[in-house]
């Protein structure tokens, strides 16, 4: 084969791992694994420097080297030497596992170094003709390091290659497979036939005689080993991109269960916040029914009897007295309202339609609005978490009906439906906007949006239907097991 397409192959050679190298380079920060991180610097060295000691050979087999060929011989079997040191650490850095063997891996090369030092020493005084010397020194390198190196790595890769399959990337374990058997052959068969030397087995096993057995030279053996090396580590390294994508997804989804955790603890918070609110309620009801009102009526009762006693001529303090009677009656039906309002003896004692129609009744007592309630399906018990949520949202709405709507009539309807309550307040007011009240941050509606929290803790739907002068319609469904989902929500909110 002519010099010019001996120089080509080694174009080729030293391209495909000059090119491994920077590719390495550029990608190998995007290794999530320390080890092979540390480890693809040590083949990003080898690639570059051994590349690069392949351009220098197709230099001098084209004579465009100085004209001191001894002093770039002893330059290139330097370059030569290191890059293999690269190669062995390489391979010695994945076979480590834990930190600390990786740290012992770095003696690996050392101990190469070692050799290979000690054997040209010696080699110095076998071979004092430096033609000889050179070429017993290019031999050596290649015993020494090129072939455990390439062994090593190969090692390397297939430990490798175990790491993709436990982590379910079996394409990448595959082109780590592929690696390692282009460098195992690159090392052992490529390394094996040197040039011709006075060093034995080179006398016999080199170049020449894989150019007769095989009809091509050895050059070219390395060059393919090295462009199928090259192929697979860019292919494997590939896997950090997956990796990386991977690492998004869980992040994303870590993201996701915080939120989740972060809205199951919200929604927590604000059920205890309204539970507390029920039960102060309850309280505030029970004491005033028990004390205020119970002395309001002792009130009453002793200034009728009082009344009674005067004498007809005590006719003044008698109208006067009538009048703080009025005032004592007035104050009890007030008070009485007020404990009513704050948590009705009818949700307790009668259930939730019974609720609904005596705040029907209280409604139409107190605005000129005409409120009717229908029933529709058969009652049944509900939890109370959805009797005093229903008749809470219920009440906001008439609330904001009389407030707002300027409506002449209203309906209720509750409907005990398959798996669900559906409770609906309609109205003939003149409506409004309610997309626009919705996106409006300036004026927000507290009182829907209070309806809408109720809603969400029972886990349940809200929906509003308005129009300007066609009225309004609120729709609430929760499903009966509303106090499953409160279960749910501490369940989450406890980590479980």
């Amino acid at each position: 084969m002519s010099p010019s397409v001996i120089a080509q192959v080694y174009f080729v050679y030293g391209l495909a791992f000059f090119s491994m190298g920077l590719a390495i380079l550029l990608e190998r920060g995007r290794a999530s694994d320390a080890r092979l991180a540390h480890a693809l610097r040590l083949l990003a060295f080898f690639g570059l420097v051994h590349g690069g000691h392949e351009w220098l050979e197709m230099f001098q087999g084209l004579g465009m080297l100085p004209s001191e060929p001894l002093a770039w011989s002893s330059f290139r079997i330097a370059v030569l030497a290191f890059s293999f040191l690269g190669l062995g650490g390489f391979g010695a850095s994945l076979l480590a596992g834990e930190e600390r063997t990786r740290r012992l891996s770095l003696l690996v090369p050392l101990a190469l170094a070692l050799a290979w030092g000690s054997g040209l020493l010696l080699m110095r005084r076998r071979f004092p003709i430096p033609e000889e010397l050179w070429e017993v020194a290019d031999v050596w390198t290649r015993y020494v390091l090129a072939v455990p190196s390439g062994l090593l790595a190969a090692g390397g890769l297939l430990s490798l290659r175990r790491s993709f399959l436990r982590a379910g990337m079996a394409q990448f374990g595959q082109d780590s497979l592929i690696a390692s058997a282009a460098f195992a052959a690159y090392g052992f068969i490529g390394q094996l036939f040197t040039r011709p030397s006075p060093l034995p087995p080179s006398t016999t096993l080199n170049t020449d005689l894989f150019l007769e057995i095989f009809g091509f030279p050895v050059q070219l053996f390395r060059a393919a080993a090295a462009i199928l090396v090259m192929i697979s580590v860019i292919r494997f390294m590939r896997s950090f991109e997956v990796e990386r994508r991977q690492q998004l997804v869980q992040l994303q989804s870590a993201r996701l269960r915080e939120a989740e955790r972060r809205q199951a603890l919200r929604g927590e918070l604000l059920n205890r916040v309204v539970q507390a609110q029920e039960a102060e309620r309850q309280r505030i009801a029970r004491e005033l029914h028990d004390e205020t009102g119970q002395a309001l009526t002792a009130i009453g009762m002793g200034l009728r009897g009082v009344e009674s006693s005067l004498a007809p001529a005590a006719e003044k303090s008698a109208q006067n007295l009538r009048h703080l009677q009025e005032l004592t009656d007035r104050a009890l039906n007030e008070l009485q309202r007020l404990i009513a309002g704050l948590r009705p003896a009818h949700l307790d004692d009668l259930g939730l339609p019974a609720a609904l129609r005596w705040y029907a009744g209280e409604t139409q007592d107190r605005a000129p609005l005409e409120v009717g309630v229908e029933v529709i399906g058969s009652e049944r018990p509900l939890p109370p978490l959805l009797t005093i949520g229903l008749f809470r949202a219920a009440q906001e709405a008439l609330t904001n009906v009389v407030r707002h709507a300027s409506a002449r009539k209203a309906q209720v309807r509750l409907n005990y439906e398959v798996g669900q309550a559906r409770l609906e307040i309609q109205d003939d007011g003149i409506g409004f906007d309610a997309a626009a009240v919705a996106a409006n941050p300036d004026r927000p509606a507290w009182g829907l949006m209070g309806m809408q929290e109720r809603v969400s803790l029972m886990g349940g739907q809200f929906s509003i239907t308005s129009q300007r002068g066609q009225g309004t319609l609120i729709e609430i469904t929760v499903p009966y097991a509303g106090v499953a989902s409160e279960e749910h929500v501490r369940a989450i909110a406890a980590g479980g």
